[in-house]
């Protein structure tokens, strides 16, 4: 963090399938911030078989949402972990307008309020041909996809070799469900952070259209004497 800049706490909202992954790992390398993945949390809870694991992988497959009170618990318990001067950024979460007063009230109470929303925006029909190419490594989340970012060996995890898989809810079927639900829960969400003075939306149809304004936009916030050093990868989703 930079002498007389805020922390940054970030919050990424997109579509299934928008990317949010691949820019919370560009931001966290190059902007000293810890994420905070639903996603990540909610595939090592199914992968690990605790209780929520079961909930949510139970409404994950009927093409639901999972529930208010588990997402809450879960990233609760994050958030108490990171202390006052650690930015952070929160990938998947909130996603409903409960969710998103309840993450205030406890930001409110940790004195770590929220100071910048960024909307992904990228076409569904990109959207769509990207899930239909993806493949998870489940235990750590990492993604790959087979059109522009294939694993070195076919179906297998770069890192542990272990084997990769689908996500249950990655079929055309289940992601219209999704995708509809996404849009009648995003748009109050949008104007609740827009009406806060913290929303801004950017549009690409690739994460590397998109990462180049979500880096000058934080260079300008919170590392405004800092120029960008990190060599991007080409060809992200």
């Amino acid at each position: 963090m930079v002498e007389g800049c805020p922390p940054l706490r970030l919050l990424l909202i997109g579509s299934p399938g928008a990317g949010k992954g691949t820019q919370s790992g560009r931001i966290q390398n190059n902007f000293e911030v810890s994420t905070i993945s639903s996603g990540d949390l909610l595939r090592k809870n199914i992968a690990q078989g605790t209780e929520i694991g079961k909930r949510a992988a139970k409404e994950m497959k009927n093409g639901a949402f999972v529930s208010d009170e588990v997402m809450v618990k879960l990233i609760d318990s994050e958030l108490d972990k990171l202390g006052a001067e650690q930015g952070w950024l929160l990938d998947g979460f909130p996603r409903t307008m409960t969710q998103a007063e309840t993450l205030d009230h406890t930001l409110d109470s940790l004195n770590q309020p929220l100071n910048l929303v960024i909307h992904l925006n990228v076409p569904e029909e990109v959207i769509l041909q990207r899930i239909m190419d993806r493949w998870v490594h489940i235990p750590s989340g990492r993604v790959y996809n087979m059109t522009y970012n294939p694993p070195k060996r076919a179906g297998l995890d770069d890192v542990t070799g272990e084997a990769l898989e689908r996500r249950p809810d990655d079929n055309p079927e289940t992601f219209k469900i999704r995708l509809q639900k996404h849009h009648e829960l995003t748009e109050p969400l949008l104007d609740y952070y827009k009406n806060k003075n913290i929303l801004v939306s950017l549009a690409g149809n690739t994460s590397d259209e998109i990462y180049p304004q979500i880096r000058e936009l934080l260079q300008t916030r919170f590392k405004p004497e800092e120029s960008p050093s990190e060599a991007e990868g080409q060809g992200q989703a």
